[in-house]
């Protein structure tokens, strides 16, 4: 019984050890990405798709409004070619960052702020929320949502 009771601190101490050691590494896996989203931005507001294009998976899943309803597999080359497409119609393309939300040690939420002005046309500014899940350094998720309507219903 004695030998019990003199494990038990010792249990108990490990355990503690174990847990702080566990959190460190889950912290400093999300600094790790929200480093890598942060770069996200810069390479966007730089217009470097195919740098940007890099910070994927080959083919990464994305769920994005202006790819339809569901969800959808992009190649690092269709994920370039559709923000170059973007780019061309909106020359002065921007995101603007609100907030970053770790969540968890695989996620990362950005809130931002789009802007862009088409030739001959108003500035525009779109609030949207990206979900980010990020694996061995890389983006294998990518869910954006936005309101992608034009009119409002009354």
């Amino acid at each position: 019984m004695k030998t019990i009771k003199k494990l038990i601190p010792l249990f108990f101490i490990s355990f503690l050890l174990f847990s702080c050691n566990e959190i460190s590494k889950n912290e400093n896996k999300s600094s790790e990405n929200e480093k890598l989203i942060k770069n996200y931005f810069e390479l966007f507001n730089k217009h470097q798709w195919e740098d940007l294009s890099n910070l994927y998976i080959e083919n990464a899943v994305f769920k994005d409004p202006s790819l339809g309803t569901g969800i959808v597999k992009q190649t690092k080359k269709d994920f370039a070619k559709k923000y170059s497409e973007l780019n061309q119609m909106f020359p002065d393309l921007k995101d603007s960052i609100i907030q970053i939300y770790p969540s968890g040690e695989k996620n990362i939420i950005v809130e931002f702020i789009s802007t862009g002005t088409a030739p001959g046309s108003p500035k525009f500014e779109l609030p949207i929320c990206t979900i980010f899940t990020i694996e061995n350094g890389k983006i294998t998720k990518d869910f954006t949502y936005y309101d992608n309507f034009d009119e409002k219903i009354e």
